[in-house]
């Protein structure tokens, strides 16, 4: 057994790792998830990234190239669980991630998994047994409960007699393996699937292994699920799927606002993975493609995510990440703002917002643009609570930057932001 506490102790700050999906889709393959851990270890871990996950269908042989297969033929063992698919992970022939994920922990870094809520089709189709239930798989499924935009499971009626088994032995599997961190997909998307979060969080505290839980996709996520989210994950989207669109992060902006004063330590509103780099290399992501969001809004979603105290996932193959994207990754002072106190949005006016957090004795300032043209601003302290403060510092660019008579003046590129350290 182990507890909630020592899951959310394992998330007492936001989580900072890689994601498969942005790049890969539903496709990676070993050696690309060896290659962005070993990238991880020598250029990221040491300023907090430690996370790598592996997200969707790594146990489908063939997951199809543009779109998700009509009929899900997913590797299973005996007892209906998804085994990683060999073709593609050639260390897991014996039918376990462990060796995967040794090789990972060997680099310092903690190793994650994507999972559908739900009872694989395939299981339901053969009736497998359940490990430690007493029942079947067809006996437990809800098939009036499946994912309507992926074919792979079932939902589970937890009204049934051994339900609670199969999320059960698939933890203990997952922590016999060494996972560190299970992306559940598909219980947030409306409606809210209270039951089987409820479900799958008591298999992780039965596990014997403090397994961090985020849960997936947020899109128009209420606060009345909040107390249960944060009782049973350790975060959770807070938007739909992301992608390296300027209107869809300029949308963000407003969900940000709401969530950020909801932050607590081990319990996250995730304002989703961060594509950036190289993306789409693979099937069900789009064209094989840098990062359509300019320099300048990329530091603008770091800025963002920072300041609201986001968790931040990687989206792009690490190994092909242009430097001055890879820079964004590396700033320690920025990255810090993620154990920053009071962050919250103070001003909005057109395209003017403004984020305010303390740090200490010290404060930061985010000052963002949201308009087409660069704009040359002037923010007064007293309007940023900040009116005592006589110093400021640019934490992307170094430099100094003039308080006089109680203000200060700052040029912001079009879609940019400037990150100021007030003291």
């Amino acid at each position: 057994m182990t507890s909630t506490s020592a899951r959310k102790h394992a998330a007492k700050r936001p989580p900072m790792g890689w994601n498969s999906w942005d790049c890969f889709g539903g496709s990676v393959t070993e050696d690309q998830v060896v290659a962005n851990a070993e990238f991880m270890a020598a250029e990221l871990k040491q300023f907090g990234w430690d996370t790598v996950v592996v997200d969707i269908q790594w146990y489908e042989p063939d997951p199809g190239l543009h779109r998700y297969n009509d009929v899900a033929d997913p590797v299973l063992d005996a007892w209906g669980r998804q085994l990683p698919a060999p073709n593609r992970f050639p260390s897991a022939a014996d039918g376990s991630f462990k060796a995967l994920a040794d090789r990972v922990h060997a680099l310092g870094l903690k190793f994650g998994v994507h999972m559908m809520r739900g009872i694989p089709k395939k299981a339901v189709d053969l009736d497998l047994p359940v490990l430690g239930g007493d029942t079947t798989a067809a006996r437990i499924a809800d098939r009036e409960n499946a994912c309507t935009w992926n074919p792979d499971n079932y939902g589970i009626d937890h009204s049934k007699p051994g339900a609670q088994a199969f999320y059960d032995s698939q933890l203990a599997l997952f922590a016999e393996w060494g996972v560190d961190f299970v992306k559940l997909d598909d219980v947030l998307h409306p409606p809210v699937q209270r039951t089987e979060i409820a479900a799958y969080s008591r298999a992780i505290d039965k596990c014997g292994r403090p397994i961090v839980l985020s849960l997936s996709p947020g899109k128009a996520l209420s606060f009345s699920h909040l107390e249960e989210l944060r009782a049973h994950a350790e975060m959770w989207r807070i938007s739909d799927d992301l992608w390296d669109d300027w209107g869809a992060l300029k949308e963000m902006f407003q969900r940000a606002a709401r969530w950020a004063p909801h932050q607590v330590p081990g319990a996250w509103g995730d304002a989703d993975m961060l594509p950036l780099g190289r993306i789409g290399i693979k099937a069900h992501v789009g064209e094989d493609r840098l990062s359509r969001l300019t320099f300048e809004e990329q530091r603008t979603m770091l800025t963002l995510w920072c300041m609201m105290r986001s968790p931040l996932m990687f989206g792009g193959h690490l190994p092909d990440t242009p430097p001055e994207t890879l820079a964004l990754l590396q700033n320690p002072e920025v990255l810090a703002l993620l154990e920053s106190q009071g962050s919250r949005e103070i001003v909005r006016d057109h395209s003017l917002v403004i984020w305010r957090a303390e740090l200490g004795d010290a404060e930061a300032c985010a000052v963002f643009w949201l308009g087409d043209e660069d704009a040359d601003l002037e923010v007064h302290l007293a309007d940023v609570g900040s009116g005592d403060r006589t110093r400021a510092r640019d934490l992307w660019e170094g430099a100094e930057v003039p308080v006089k008579d109680g203000s200060f003046r700052v040029r912001v590129p079009a879609h940019g932001a400037r990150l100021l350290r007030l003291e």
